[in-house]
């Protein structure tokens, strides 16, 4: 491809007036809807799925959230309640397909709604991208990358909950001249970025806080930038680098960033 296109995001409403379905709903989040730097990832997101030309919507106004937060804090009556509006919400367009950019909205649609007859294939924004580029090899440019060197942070709830930790870094590494190293603590010895479990809500009575803990393990291992793919680990790793004084030194961005920025258009 080599033809700037428009990105112009389909709305499951708007398709289904017009007697189409979409094979994928591609469902945001509310990271992705309404915090100002998560935002970013579902515009990458979106250039991503419009450059492969992939057959998706969103539900735009027609999208809550999934219950997952009101049941971390012990709420289970509104997480239920949460949970049927989304079902209904799906079965009225015969939703099967969902892409999230959110571990823990994977982790909610996946292992969780099933309790409440909502079965559906689930796929991480990562695994999406994987298989895209698996489909379609050479389409990045390796080049701007040269000067990165990363490594991969496993959020809890797509790692240690899902046990999703080779696909990311497969994706990292099919990019030619992109050096990737390891954190000390990684995979099933990661180290939390502190966000989980609605931590990103509190302000936390330590003497470092977990952020700050990992983004140092990332400089020590030698990175200038680290990779995730969860809009908790990205928001609280962010702080991380600016509480440390890092900034300049070492950047955060999620892996939908690293390869939409980098496709040949």
């Amino acid at each position: 491809m080599t033809e700037q296109k428009k990105i112009n995001i389909p709305v499951m409403a708007d398709l289904h007036t017009q007697g189409k379905k979409p094979e994928y709903l591609f469902w945001v989040g509310c990271a992705g809807a309404y915090d100002d730097r998560y935002k970013k990832v579902t515009r990458a997101f979106a250039k991503i799925l419009t450059y492969f030309e992939v057959n998706y919507a969103v539900l735009g106004t027609e999208e809550t959230c999934t219950g997952d937060p009101a049941r971390r804090a012990g709420n289970e009556m509104l997480f239920q309640m949460q949970a049927m509006q989304v079902i209904e919400t799906f079965s009225r367009y015969d939703i099967k397909k969902i892409i999230t950019i959110c571990p823990h909205c994977f982790n909610t649609f996946k292992n969780e709604y099933p309790d409440f007859g909502g079965q559906y294939e689930v796929i991480h924004h990562t695994k999406f991208i994987q298989q895209l580029l698996d489909a379609h090899p050479g389409e990045v440019n390796q080049d701007i990358l040269k000067k990165y060197k990363v490594t991969y942070h496993d959020p809890c709830y797509l790692g240690r909950h899902n046990l999703l930790y080779d696909v990311p870094r497969q994706v990292l590494d099919t990019i030619p001249d992109l050096k990737r190293v390891e954190m000390e603590r990684s995979r099933d010895r990661s180290f939390c970025c502190g966000g989980g479990g609605l931590m990103l809500f509190y302000e936390p009575v330590e003497d470092k806080r977990m952020g700050q803990v990992r983004v140092d393990m990332a400089y020590q291992a030698g990175a200038n930038v680290i990779v995730t793919g969860c809009p908790f680990c990205l928001l609280n790793l962010e702080d991380g680098v600016k509480t440390s004084g890092l900034e300049g030194k070492l950047k955060v961005i999620d892996l939908t960033e690293l390869v939409a920025q980098q496709l040949v258009w």
